[in-house]
């Protein structure tokens, strides 16, 4: 039912006081408000399970954005937030730290070991984390006293955030960001190297344009919000090659993919090369508050390293390394150590291929992907996505497609029950006739 209609303000009045009268004054996100479905009234969630006003239960195969990985209200991630909110909810970074920021440093940097990334810079979303990252990147060369390298390549199927340095590195076809060309520096963007052909070309492009490009950025084994597509550690393997060989910087955005989504702590583990600099958030906190990090290698920070005031990094977000995000990243590393996480990623990998395969023979399907905890079914062609979304709704799912994708993310806690609630979901509403 569309969104500002005089039909959807009648439908708003039969929910909960707060829904009908702050619903004329919220935008959402991607989403066109005058046709879109009325967004559904949120009143609690817990482990995989989101509670709505008017008490129906949806299974939530997404995770909020990927975000949940322990599933929503954990316990130990809650207590620890409690307790830091107790003490310090916050305090600016600038001069100060505390406890809760240096001990998930040190953490980050263990975890990410041997990689020898080691000094890490909070922010707040991942967006500005992968901004964070370019103009880290490009000042690295300047400091460098090297002002010609102040470009970035990129790649087709990329998505880097919505902010207009992650944007200017993201796929400009993929619908999101073309509204804004004319305001998006040039980057210069290419295929990745999955491929002899395509391998030969960027490193003809490399070797023609190197000496102007400070980074390469990629999200590494699958790109996400541009088509969940994925590539195999042989990719990032040639990517490594061709920044050592050009000396240009390698920034790996594991946004999306970073804490365990596609099976391994980080996705670049799984290819046992290291980025120079790689960007992290969503799963940091277990989906609890926003937080994010950018963390760089030595070699990186020596460039900052300087008796010159103007050579220090020069960003600095209000809310960095925020005390309660971090409180409850520092707990959704404990839940990694003790809770085999990985494991049950294993686990959910094998019953998403066992549960989307058949699906790969209905009509406009063009492929089933799996990687990790995340399930992908591929279409033709979506006509109407908000249609599909309501059918997933009615099944009792929240399964969010978007692009010509139907796609599965869920908390890495989910019961064996509930994906294949999920699943079944999926292979019934795309066995039939596609809206």
């Amino acid at each position: 039912m569309p969104a500002n209609t005089s039909e959807n303000k009648q439908t708003a009045t039969v929910g909960p006081n707060w829904y009908a009268s702050g619903l004329e004054n919220v935008w959402l996100p991607y989403a066109q408000m005058k046709t879109m479905a009325s967004p559904l009234a949120v009143a609690a969630s817990r482990g995989s399970r989101i509670v709505l006003a008017d008490g129906r239960e949806l299974i939530d195969g997404i995770a909020s954005w990927w975000t949940a990985c322990h599933g929503y209200n954990h316990p130990h991630i809650r207590a620890a937030v409690e307790r830091q909110l107790a003490t310090m909810p916050h305090v600016m970074f600038g001069g100060m730290v505390h406890e809760p920021a240096l001990e998930l440093a040190g953490r980050l940097a263990a975890v990410l070991a041997p990689s020898g990334l080691d000094r890490v810079f909070f922010s707040d979303s991942g967006s500005v984390a992968v901004e964070v990252a370019l103009k880290m990147a490009l000042q690295y060369w300047r400091n460098r006293g090297i002002r010609s390298r102040s470009r970035f390549l990129a790649f087709t199927g990329g998505y880097h955030g919505d902010t207009t340095g992650a944007m200017a590195v993201s796929d400009p076809e993929t619908g999101f960001h073309a509204m804004f060309a004319g305001l998006l520096p040039d980057q210069i963007i290419a295929d990745l190297p999955t491929d002899e052909a395509s391998t030969a070309a960027l490193d003809a492009l490399l070797a023609k344009h190197s000496e102007r490009i400070a980074a390469i950025i990629v999200e590494p084994l699958v790109q996400g919000a541009g088509g969940m597509r994925f590539h195999n550690s042989g990719v990032l393997k040639a990517l490594r090659a061709f920044a050592d060989r050009y000396d240009v910087l390698l920034i790996f955005d594991e946004v999306f993919t970073g804490f365990g989504r596609t099976g391994a702590m980080f996705a670049f583990q799984e290819a046992d090369v290291a980025p120079d600099i790689i960007a992290v958030s969503k799963a940091l906190t277990g989906g609890t508050l926003p937080l994010a990090a950018t963390v760089a290698q030595r070699t990186v920070f020596d460039a900052f390293w300087s008796d010159e005031p103007a050579k220090a990094f020069m960003h600095g977000p209000t809310f960095m390394a925020n005390a309660l995000g971090c409180a409850a990243a520092n707990a959704s590393l404990d839940l990694f150590k003790r809770e085999a996480r990985l494991d049950q990623v294993g686990g959910i990998e094998g019953q998403l291929r066992h549960g989307l395969e058949p699906c790969r023979t209905f009509p406009g399907v063009k492929d089933v992907r799996v990687k990790g905890a995340i399930g992908v079914v591929e279409l033709d062609r979506i006509e109407d996505l908000n249609a599909l979304r309501q059918r997933f709704i009615a099944e009792g799912v929240f399964v969010r497609p978007f692009g010509s994708i139907v796609y599965l993310t869920p908390a890495f806690t989910i019961s064996e029950e509930d994906l294949s609630t999920l699943t079944q979901a999926v292979r019934r509403v795309l066995s039939e006739a596609r809206p």
